[in-house]
């Protein structure tokens, strides 16, 4: 009997990580991540994995078991679950999350959750799961030691080895090391960062660079970083003791994970020193710190609206230091950079990656993936997490290792690897894909919507309505024409008033009894107007006929 490893996402891409195990009968899913859509998927909220494959082999899932709490890897939870009816494994802040999102969705009540913790060992059907301790950009993050009857799969997550983490945060390498020396079959690791030479920065420097720049600021320091960033919060609530500052936390999701973090202690703060954001009035502008959302430019984030003057409580001032503590996400550069042109605009002092050295990964570098690939010692290599080049990258690095290149597996979304200790072998496909999901609507918008939204924002449209008498075919209302995004009717002078001319042209070409009149009219007038429109005004609106028959 093999092992089969089925990557679901994340693998050719960042985001949308999720993995699936199958032993004899038993299958777990480790992580279900959504992603951010890109700039072509307007009006899309998010995207999440295509779960068909899962949904035809539901009733072998044991559970799925997740290594951390980032929306990569958790955020399609609501919506998988609503399809598939199995327990969730995960550590207390991760689980903490995941409640509060499945809150939200109102299925909470319908969904088991089961906390672990890191030193635990969980029993799946044939899987022996241990979770081993890592160090990343959130507290509670594990790594998955698999086993099985055909060996040992160790499953990284998101991690970096950092030997300056708070205590009870480093990257548990002794239990990666007696993996090792029992024997791992394959190794599955995260290759975000696989293009970064060295080792990741170290988080008491960063906490020394902010340290220093709120201590040169003369009015507020305000903080923008992900709400997930436990760590990066307790060392600015650390500076802000030590420069005797109050802490007001601003944004719906860091005010949510901060009230996590302290309920489960991951987040300490003396007596007294959080105030409430209507209190702000009452200290003076040198005593407060405030730490918000909206680093990557979110348009309706804290961060924003302080930017665009629309907040309701913070105006920015010409003293305030702001500081963006996070790296910028592919794909946000301008949304970011017009938050920060706005904040310099209105005086304020603006500090981010490119100019301070204020953020530091919590993906492993490259001596950090070497030391992976040392103490592990895998028999069979996949890396995971990344985008295609990250994945090639990371497989040079794993052969530079000694790891022979048979045994090195590039694989990418559905490309399913059934494994022992004898061989592996890549097998045929499994449906994977992307699902956009837009307001409540999963999966409702496809290529064909993307590709219509994309016309109506470049061209616009033009409607038409016309109104026929049923039995005569004569016209008794219209052609009326009227566009938004195309022209202004205003200033259109004879170009809609032409157009009426070719209407008319198309409806006297069709007799009163020809069969399915209405709907060539419909098709006539479409192609007529849009060869029109072209050769008057060289631009190419959507066509919308409403025509009736009375």
């Amino acid at each position: 009997m093999k092992l089969s490893i089925t990557p679901l996402g994340g693998l050719g891409e960042i985001g949308l990580n999720m993995m699936a195990f199958e032993y004899d009968g038993s299958l777990i899913v480790v992580d279900a991540g959504l992603m951010f859509p890109e700039d072509s998927m307007l009006g899309v909220d998010f995207v999440i994995p295509n779960i068909t494959w899962l949904k035809e082999n539901h009733s072998k899932i044991q559970g799925i078991v997740l290594t951390h709490a980032h929306e990569d890897h958790i955020g399609a939870l609501p919506c998988i679950l609503r399809e598939i009816q199995a327990p969730v494994f995960g550590t207390p802040f991760t689980l903490g999350m995941v409640r509060y999102k499945l809150e939200e969705f109102g299925i909470l009540q319908h969904v088991t959750l089961q906390t672990v913790r890191a030193g635990d060992s969980l029993t799946l059907g044939h899987f022996l799961i241990e979770f081993i301790r890592v160090n990343h950009s959130v507290v509670d993050g594990v790594a998955l030691a698999i086993q099985c009857p055909a060996g040992v799969v160790i499953h990284t997550g998101d991690f970096k080895i950092s030997y300056t983490s708070a205590p009870g945060m480093m990257t548990d390498i002794n239990r990666f090391a007696h993996f090792g020396h029992l024997g791992v079959l394959a190794l599955l690791s995260d290759s975000t960062n696989v293009e970064k030479e060295g080792y990741t920065l170290s988080d008491s420097d960063i906490g020394d660079n902010l340290k220093g720049i709120a201590s040169h600021s003369m009015g507020r320091v305000i903080v923008a970083l992900f709400a997930s960033s436990i760590t990066r919060i307790q060392q600015i609530v650390d500076i802000a003791e030590t420069l005797g500052r109050k802490v007001v936390f601003n944004g719906k999701s860091i005010e949510t994970s901060v009230h996590i973090a302290k309920f489960l202690g991951y987040l300490h703060m003396p007596d007294g020193m959080e105030i409430r954001i209507n209190q702000l009035p009452e200290y003076p502008d040198d005593q407060l710190v405030i730490i918000t959302t909206g680093s990557q430019g979110e348009p309706m984030s804290a961060l924003a609206r302080m930017a665009g003057g629309i907040h309701k409580y913070i105006k920015i001032q010409p003293d305030d230091t702001v500081i963006l503590s996070s790296k910028f996400i592919p794909g946000n550069e301008q949304a970011i950079a017009r938050i920060i042109n706005n904040l310099f605009r209105k005086g304020a002092n603006v500090i981010y990656e490119k100019i301070s050295d204020i953020h530091v990964s919590g993906h492993a570098f490259q001596e950090e993936l070497k030391l992976m690939i040392q103490l592990t010692r895998p028999r069979y290599f996949i890396p995971i997490h990344g985008e295609y080049r990250h994945l090639v990258l990371h497989a040079r690095l794993a052969r530079r290792m000694g790891i022979p290149p048979d045994r090195i597996f590039l694989i990418e979304n559905g490309q399913p690897v059934m494994m022992d200790s004898h061989e592996a072998v890549i097998q045929d496909r499994v449906i994977t894909g992307r699902i956009l999901v837009d307001g409540k609507g999963i999966g409702d918008v496809g290529k064909s919507i993307l590709k219509e939204r994309r016309l109506l924002s470049e061209d616009g449209f033009v409607g038409v309505t016309l109104a026929f008498d049923e039995e005569t075919g004569i016209i008794l209302y219209g052609p009326e024409l009227f566009s938004r995004g195309f022209i202004f009717e205003n200033q259109s002078g004879h170009l809609l008033e032409d157009a009426k001319c070719v209407i008319l042209e198309v409806v006297e070409d069709l007799p009163p009894d020809v069969p399915g009149r209405l709907e060539k009219i419909k098709s006539r007038i479409s192609t007529a107007l849009k060869k029109y429109f072209d050769f008057a005004i060289d631009r190419h609106p959507v066509i919308l006929p409403f025509i009736l028959e009375i």
